[in-house]
């Protein structure tokens, strides 16, 4: 595999870890909602494996963003937009809310 396929998989890689870390999200979690081990997660991120389209669009999904934005082709893009539907979700999140109108 080339030096230059590497670097785009390590840079896909980082940018899988970036979103799913703000998340807050595990390996562990985003490997078991994908149906792979969290190894598979690990080698994803550090570039060492490459991983299908049908994945990556998977990915983007779960974490709330496009696959051009992992790919590093959307960075202009408001990714909050996509964000909003996500922390719905996110019963934590949603509990800081009413804490967010008290703080000065």
């Amino acid at each position: 595999m080339g030096g230059r396929t590497k670097r785009i998989d390590a840079h896909v890689g980082e940018r899988i870890r970036l979103r799913r870390t703000e998340f807050g999200l595990t390996q562990e979690q985003l490997a078991e909602a994908l149906g792979v081990s969290y190894q598979q997660i690990q080698k994803y991120e550090t570039g060492a494996n490459r991983f299908p389209s049908a994945r990556l669009v998977k990915i983007a999904q779960m974490l709330g963003c496009s696959a051009a934005f992992l790919l590093g082709e959307d960075t202009s893009r408001d990714e909050t937009r996509q964000l909003f539907p996500v922390l719905a979700q996110r019963k934590d999140i949603l509990a800081l809310v009413p804490l967010l109108s008290q703080a000065s």
